[in-house]
């Protein structure tokens, strides 16, 4: 993805919305903003993109029905929050996406339910699934039990994590600026905008602010460093005023706004390295000739037909090694079957597997989206 267009000619969106977005100065959601993107949402499913929401402001809500003025320090004040919060939240941008038709589904997340694989596998397949069947995820940090996120975290980082999972096209994140500037420009009015840039560029996070809002968490910097993760799977990243009139149509119409930051590599090539780099070997497929070939020449999904032995114990979604017929390692995967699975269907054909194990999760030991070459 290299222009605007393309971007605006993208399918499969992550919208992220800020705290200083959602809430109103504190005093609890600002009804007529959230109105206004579930409408421009709306508009944007009606084009044909699929759309996953990303949306911070559970802590802020529930201090506001608490009647707290400042963010509590203490960890459990500040997940007792995050638990009254998340009930207003969801419930906001419910009723708005029903009046659009729409159905919404309420996903919370930990940064670990994205870096253990099984669960990785799980949410990937969950979210995929509400996209075909056209429902919107409405996705937040499980502040209740995800003590990082609070403490320290951003939903910044967590829909970088998302577009990795789902391979979006484009990360939007909606903030208080209107982009990424030379200097912070609250505190230097001639302050030089970025209009583009390579989201790995080191130069940008010189001159990236680090300081958040009262409620918010993650400053310029971390949008930076989500727009490098969301790179990994080759997702171009948007950072836009939330607060501007249509921010999303805007962009959908490939409007000069905001600082778009662009992915080095292609998307496959890009995911297969954050594959690579990301997970540890937990077991051993040993493939026959033919599965060999094929995997090394045409990159397709390997089968269960083409496996002679399994070594290891592995669970579904860790990454295991594949070997090939001359004993040498030709490649990793995220395996869609445990070893016990996966030895009971080794040598098997697609079809067999749900008379051998009594169900089929998976056509394929391991897709070729989830396999990378040594």
């Amino acid at each position: 993805m290299k222009t605007r267009q393309q971007l605006a000619d993208s399918k499969r969106w992550v919208i992220k919305i800020g705290s200083s977005l959602v809430t109103d100065d504190g005093r609890g959601l600002d009804a007529p903003a959230i109105k206004g993107w579930t409408e421009q949402i709306a508009q944007l499913r009606q084009q044909g993109k699929e759309i996953l929401l990303v949306s911070s402001g559970a802590v802020a809500e529930g201090m506001a029905r608490l009647k707290w003025d400042k963010r509590p320090k203490a960890l459990h004040e500040l997940q007792a929050a995050a638990a009254v919060g998340q009930m207003g939240l969801v419930q906001a941008y419910e009723s708005r996406f029903q009046k659009h038709g729409i159905l919404s589904a309420q996903i919370l997340l930990t940064h670990e339910d994205l870096s253990d694989r099984r669960r990785y596998l799980n949410a990937r397949s969950t979210l995929r699934s509400l996209l075909d069947l056209g429902v919107i995820p409405i996705i937040n940090e499980n502040d209740t039990v995800a003590t990082d996120e609070i403490r320290f975290g951003d939903n910044d980082t967590l829909a970088a994590l998302v577009a990795n999972l789902v391979e979006a096209d484009a990360l939007i994140i909606l903030t208080d600026q209107d982009g990424l500037y030379s200097e912070d420009p609250r505190l230097n009015s001639n302050a030089r905008f970025i209009s583009s840039g390579q989201a790995n560029d080191h130069r940008l996070h010189k001159m990236a602010s680090s300081s958040g809002g009262v409620l918010g968490q993650g400053g310029m910097s971390t949008k930076l460093g989500a727009a490098q993760r969301a790179a990994k799977s080759g997702t171009a990243t948007l950072i836009t005023s939330g607060r501007s009139d249509n921010a999303l149509l805007c962009i959908a119409n490939a409007q000069e706004k905001g600082t778009l930051l662009l992915p080095d590599a292609e998307p496959m090539a890009a995911r297969k390295q954050w594959l690579a780099g990301q997970l540890k070997v937990s077991g051993q497929l040993i493939l026959d000739e033919g599965a060999s070939k094929v995997l090394q020449k045409s990159g397709k999904s390997l089968l269960a037909v083409g496996v002679t032995a399994v070594n290891g114990n592995f669970i579904r979604g860790e990454m295991v090694a594949c070997i090939n017929h001359e004993g040498k390692k030709i490649a990793h995967g995220l395996v869609n079957y445990n070893a016990i699975e996966a030895a009971k269907i080794c040598g098997k054909s697609s079809s067999e597997i749900e008379a051998i194990l009594g169900y089929m999760d998976d056509s394929e030991l391991i897709h070729r989206d989830n396999l990378v070459l040594i």
